[in-house]
């Protein structure tokens, strides 16, 4: 019987193949008491399951595909880190020690205290490690209890009808499904080139949207329980841009989508096409096309599409998982010259590290954070913890010797954080001076994610080079909600009258004083958001690489001067969405 899934579009296309199952993530782990006499040979055993484990990714990090996705390198890394933390190891060796309970009992009550820290982040993408987290426990456990590898193969089957809609060979596509998928499995998964993915879990930002948006296949996430529902070898159609799975589809069904399928890959034939395409308007407006990247190796993807410079370098990415142990300057420093050479010539601009005290590296704060997002997070963090942000600045500060370097500081709100941060990157100029070492001038600019700075334009313009409008945060703090909490998720809305008209304004204010502005929040990547944001006067858009060219088709076709008087509508309009739609 044919029937729908509904979960995120995390990476556009239409997929049509029999699913792959993978057997879910959650192990069952047996409970009990060892004897004192025990605890030496029990730790033993979890040190030979977790060796085990970190040869393995090492083994899969040297036999990664030159054709695989750069993101899987990274990933395998942050799963490395997250097995030798000393928060994960040290707590399971307590509860082994001091309890007595045996390895996969410890094992697990740790990582569910851990996990507990991770729910309480505020930041999306870091929140969505906690997959990670468990996908390193799991592997671990698997080990212990040496299960087999986690994908079921899917058994021989007669030839149906459908297959002969779809291909006259009978070499059907893949789907795989699975209730959540490891980066580890991700490179496995690869050789079998599968069509498309579809999970249980996940967000936008989980490595599983990561990895399919950078290898350009159709894929949906958070799909509940659609690892329970979809059975072995069953006909499943992924819409990856409604976010729909399809189970069992009918033969009238399966046409219609094979067509929009066809479709789709035409329409990427002749996007791929526009990658060395100037992107100017139909009047002769140029406008900025910029990445957001996560890691230095980012670069890559980000020429690929023909990208003219980064307009958001991630540093947090560098911070995760360390426990306390945080980089030290020569290796920020070189990560941030890795991605500067990898842009070769063009800009990127580096954000100052955008974590606080409700995320794991700061171990060394207990107190509760009953809201972390209005805590002590981004600039507020870096400040109070000076040697640390002089660490960050100077290293970033060395990097612009390789090439063009604009740095980001995150959510300031008050003039007092404005001037002490200046003056900590003065005084980071002047430690490498006395030392020194070689560093170059940098372009220095602000985000506009908060209310109040949306609404202190002029005073940011007086002391920055450039504003960068945080689009995911500025709606977020504006409405008052939480994009993650589901229960109110759908009131998160980019086209609410207020948040456009911060938007706007604070646009507006940079034209006015001949400052650039740049969107660098999923607004900027949405192609339905584009001519809006150009007839507001924006010319500057940052987004995962995956969108750069869809927008730049929409910015080709568009004649910004007169999408003028229509934008101004729609700021107007109680119902802003409305008018976009229809225009």
């Amino acid at each position: 019987m044919t029937f729908a899934v509904h979960g995120l579009a995390v990476a556009r296309g239409v997929a049509i193949g029999r699913a792959v199952l993978v057997a879910s993530s959650r192990m069952e782990v047996t409970h009990y008491f060892i004897q004192p006499t025990q605890v030496a040979s029990e730790l033993q055993r979890l040190g030979r399951a977790r060796d085990a484990v970190a040869e393995e990714l090492v083994r899969l990090q040297t036999e990664i595909p030159k054709d695989a996705p750069h993101e899987l390198a990274a990933l395998l890394n942050v799963h490395l880190m997250l097995l030798q933390d000393e928060t994960l190891s040290a707590g399971v060796h307590q509860w082994i020690k001091d309890r007595l309970y045996n390895a996969e009992w410890a094992l697990t009550t740790q990582l569910d205290i851990i996990s507990r820290q991770f729910d309480e982040m505020e930041d999306p993408y870091l929140r969505e490690r906690k997959a990670d987290l468990e996908q390193v426990v799991e592997r671990v456990l698997r080990y212990m209890k040496g299960a087999a590898q986690p994908v079921a193969a899917p058994p021989p089957r007669a030839p149906r009808q459908q297959d002969l809609l779809l291909d006259d060979t009978l070499d059907v596509p893949l789907v795989l499904v699975a209730h959540d998928l490891s980066p580890a499995d991700m490179l496995q998964f690869k050789k079998s080139l599968f069509a498309g993915f579809v999970t249980d879990l996940g967000g936008k930002t989980s490595h599983m949207a990561i990895v399919a948006r950078s290898m350009d296949i159709p894929a949906v996430v958070g799909a509940r329980s659609v690892s329970n529902l979809v059975r072995q070898d069953d006909w499943v159609i992924i819409d990856g841009d409604a976010g729909v799975v399809i189970v069992d589809p009918s033969s009238i069904m399966l046409a219609e989508y094979g067509f929009k399928q066809r479709q789709g890959e035409l329409e990427r034939g002749r996007l791929a096409r526009l990658k060395d395409t100037p992107s100017i308007t139909l009047d002769g407006q140029k406008v900025e096309l910029l990445v957001n990247i996560e890691q230095p190796e980012d670069a890559v993807a980000a020429l690929a599409v023909g990208a003219v410079g980064v307009g958001l370098f991630r540093s947090e990415f560098l911070f995760m998982g360390r426990q306390g142990r945080l980089p030290d300057e020569e290796e920020q420093y070189q990560a941030y010259r890795r991605a500067v050479e990898g842009m070769r010539g063009l800009p990127v601009t580096i954000r100052t590290i955008d974590i606080g005290a409700d995320k794991p590296l700061e171990s060394r704060h207990e107190a509760a954070h009953l809201n972390p997002a209005l805590g002590l997070r981004a600039i507020r963090w870096s400040l109070s913890e000076p040697a640390m942000f002089l660490t960050q600045l100077r290293a970033i500060l060395r990097a612009a010797v390789h090439g063009q370097v604009h740095m980001l500081i995150p959510m300031l709100t008050h003039a007092s954080e404005i001037r002490q941060t200046l003056e900590l990157i003065d005084k980071a100029s002047e430690q490498l001076d006395q030392r020194g070492l070689a560093h170059g001038p940098v372009k220095i600019g602000a985000m506009i994610e908060v209310p109040a700075a949306a609404l202190s334009v002029p005073l940011f313009l007086k002391y920055f080079d450039f504003l960068s409008i945080g689009t995911n945060d500025l709606i977020q703090y504006t409405l008052a909600i939480d994009r993650a909490d589901e229960a109110v998720a759908h009131l998160y809305d980019q086209m609410h009258p207020a948040v456009l008209r911060l938007v706007a304004d604070t646009i507006a204010a940079c034209n006015d004083h001949g400052r650039s502005v740049s969107v660098c929040g999923e607004m900027a990547g949405d192609p339905s958001m584009t001519r809006l944001l150009l007839g507001l006067g924006l010319r500057s858009f940052s987004m995962h690489p995956s969108q750069i060219l869809s927008v730049k088709q929409e910015i080709l076709r568009a004649d910004a001067s007169k999408l003028q008087a229509w934008a101004q509508a729609v700021l107007e309009s109680e119902e802003p969405a409305a008018l976009l739609q229809a225009e």
